[in-house]
Order: structure tokens, then C-alpha cells, then sequence
């Protein structure tokens, strides 16, 4: 089969070898992959993947699943999205049962493909490591992000208020098109979320240049849960503020963690958040979308940031 790997700061489609389908597994003809911001850091070798992980890109695909491992609920030709820790930009992928989801009624496979890696990683830190409750404000750094525009959605359908940071007044009113009360526009001053705290939650992919006016935001018994560090590793806290508030600083990852709790993350999207897309409350932001041949394209403007939402690479098109 054929896949996509990044090998020293370039992408190269070529041959690999076929996986094995085993016990507990499905075998997927993948029709479309979506694009995340690991990807272009292992692209630069800057995020390998976990040991024992294929060195293929792609930490979600869609497709149609082509074989059936023992002990699975799957069937060949169900039209199914997946969640990977690695090797969904080939033509096939070999994943854990248990790490997959049908493909929401309504919505074709290139919508799908850009589901699982975003509504997973806002699931499980909002809610999961965030504990947020209905009724408790909510703050999204990088809110036109595709975890950023499953997060603002996710909040509005469950009844948490919730306010970004962006780059642009454009990302600004894309968010709050999609159910934001508010935010600021980074650049200008941080300054103004002060109008908003305090808040209960914060996601931030940012890190460490944020970090002093975080703790300011948050309120009694804040949770901050911290998810990438674009803006820096190393940050002064102020720990008398961290104490005195009470607030719980959470890192997170997603990629790394174990199979059994990655599908047990999944069966709970499968039961609260899959609904909401066929009853039209949730809708993937797929922005734009690349053939597999135009990998180089595609990753460029993700890299731009001026990316809205999420991007897609085709891999078959004959499958969509």
C-alpha cells in the first residue's frame, strides 16, 4: 500500500508495508484523512509517534472498513470514522475496533474524516479532565482551531457560555457564528478577557506566554487544563495566586494514552456528542480539502494559520 511520511521536514507518498488485521481489529480502505497540528510537528521530527507506532501520518481518517477482525461489532462496507495514534494517510489502516465510530447519518466521509482527533480532544479535556458543568463559562485559546470550533459547539449544546482568543476579527466572528459569546483578538491585548472572568474552564494549546494571565482568569476552583504549548515550555507562576484560588493546573495528550481509555473516550462521543450531528446541532468545520497528491499544499496552510475549522486530505475519492 501506499502512505505518507514526513522524513526529514519532507513529505513523501510511497510504498509501505500492508498491516496486519488481528483479533479485536478492523482493517479500513481509508477515503479521507484529517489534518492536525501533530502532524506537521512530526512532519519536522519535532512529536514522534509513540513507541510502536507506525511512523505513517494521520491521527484520524474515514473510510469503509474491508476486514473484520475477531470479537468486533464491525462489518465489511460500514462506513466508519476512526481515531488513531498514527497511519491514517495511506490507502488502508489497521485500527482497534473499539477506536472507531460509524459515520454520523448526513454527513460524507470527507466531513467525517475531521471529527475524531478534534470532538475527541475536546470531549475529554472540557469535559472528562475539565469536569465543566452546564452553566459554567468556559475560555477557548485558539477558539477558530478545528479543537477550538468543537469546543465552542460542544459547549453551546451543553449549556456552557464560553469565550475565545484569535488572530483576526474574521476567526472572531467565525466563532461567535458558531455559538461563542465573545473573545478578544490576539495581537491587540489579552487584556480585554478580563471583561469576561472569571472562568471556570480554560482550554489552552498555548502554554507558557499565556500562563500569568490565566491564572488571573480563572475563578474559585478554576481548572486549566493545558493541551500543547505554542507559545512556549518554561512559564513564573505565581503559586500563592494557584493556591489561594484553588485551581487544578491539568496537562493533557491524547496520542499517548492507552488503548483501553482511548475506546472508552470514544463509546461516550458514540452516546452523548454523535447524536447531536444527525440532529444537525453539531457540524464538522471542514474548511478545505486537498487530494493526497497535494499533501505539501495542504499542510502549508495549516501551517498559515489562517486555517478555520480543519483541513482534509483525500486519499480515494471514489470512496466520498
Amino acid at each position: 500500500m501506499n502512505a505518507l511520511q514526513g522524513i526529514e521536514g519532507q513529505l513523501e507518498w510511497g510504498a509501505q508495508p500492508r498491516p496486519e488485521c488481528d483479533v479485536g481489529q478492523i482493517r479500513i480502505r481509508v477515503a479521507a484523512a484529517g489534518l492536525n497540528r501533530a502532524d506537521l510537528l512530526q512532519r519536522n521530527g519535532l512529536y514522534p509517534p509513540p513507541p510502536g507506532v507506525t511512523p505513517v501520518l494521520g491521527l484520524e481518517c474515514s473510510g469503509v472498513v474491508s476486514e473484520v477482525g475477531a470479537g468486533s461489532r464491525w462489518r465489511v462496507g460500514d462506513r466508519v470514522c476512526a481515531l488513531l495514534a498514527g497511519g491514517g494517510m495511506a490507502e488502508e489502516v489497521v485500527v482497534d475496533a473499539g477506536h472507531a465510530l460509524p459515520v454520523p447519518e448526513g454527513l460524507s466521509l470527507q466531513e467525517a474524516a475531521v471529527l475524531p482527533e478534534v470532538y475527541a480532544t475536546a470531549w475529554l479535556n472540557l469535559f472528562q479532565l475539565g469536569r465543566l458543568l452546564p452553566g459554567e463559562k468556559v475560555l477557548l485559546h485558539a477558539g477558530a482551531s478545528g479543537v477550538g470550533s468543537a469546543g465552542i459547539q460542544l459547549c453551546k449544546a451543553f449549556g456552557s457560555p464560553c469565550w475565545v482568543s484569535v488572530g483576526s476579527a474574521e476567526r472572531l466572528a467565525y466563532c461567535e457564528a458558531l455559538g461563542a459569546q465573545g473573545g478578544v483578538i490576539r495581537g491587540e491585548t489579552l487584556d480585554g478577557l478580563r471583561d469576561f472572568a472569571p472562568f471556570d474552564v480554560i482550554l489552552d494549546p498555548v502554554g507558557a506566554s499565556y500562563a500569568e494571565l490565566n491564572l488571573k482568569l480563572l475563578g474559585q476552583d478554576g481548572r486549566w487544563v493545558i493541551i500543547g504549548l505554542m507559545g512556549g515550555r518554561k512559564a513564573q507562576l505565581d503559586l500563592a495566586l494557584l493556591l489561594g484560588k484553588r485551581i487544578q493546573m491539568i496537562g493533557s495528550t491524547l496520542r499517548s494514552r492507552d488503548a483501553e481509555s482511548k475506546a472508552q473516550l470514544l463509546a461516550e462521543l458514540e452516546q452523548h456528542v454523535w447524536p447531536l450531528f444527525s440532529e444537525g446541532r453539531l457540524k464538522p468545520q471542514l474548511e478545505r480539502s486537498y487530494p493526497i497528491s497535494d499533501a505539501e499544499a495542504a499542510f502549508a496552510a495549516l501551517a498559515s494559520n489562517e486555517v478555520q475549522g480543519k483541513v482534509v486530505l483525500v486519499v480515494d475519492a471514489s470512496l466520498n
